[in-house]
């Protein structure tokens, strides 16, 4: 999603209350794990936030933001799919040895 679409998205009126952030800075990025409740309160989500700086032309500066939800009944396969990602590209990519780790891996969703 561009910038454009985030800000004309409506995000405002979607989201719920705020219960829980996690910023996690990394280089030109930041990506924010925000723990959000549904309107009845009853419920919770995931959002992870894709924020990027980038200047203008006229000296000013932007963010882009790409925002993904993420609801309780994925957070399984979610987690299952990324350590495998990473585990694939630590081993096959990047040499650092060791198997993926199905269901596993250096993800632990709990702390968010």
């Amino acid at each position: 999603m561009y910038r454009e679409d985030f800000d004309r998205s409506g995000d405002r009126e979607r989201s719920g209350e705020d219960v829980f952030s996690k910023p996690v800075r990394a280089g030109k990025r930041t990506y924010f794990f925000d723990v959000k409740s549904t309107k009845g309160g009853d419920d919770f989500y995931l959002t992870i936030t894709e924020s990027k700086r980038r200047q203008e032309r006229d000296g000013s500066f932007t963010f882009d933001k790409h925002k993904i939800f993420l609801y309780k009944e994925d957070f399984d396969k979610f987690q299952e799919g990324l350590a495998d990602v990473i585990g694939y590209i630590r081993e096959k990519c990047l040499g650092e040895g060791g198997a993926p780790q199905p269901g596993g891996g250096d993800v632990d969703f709990d702390e968010l």
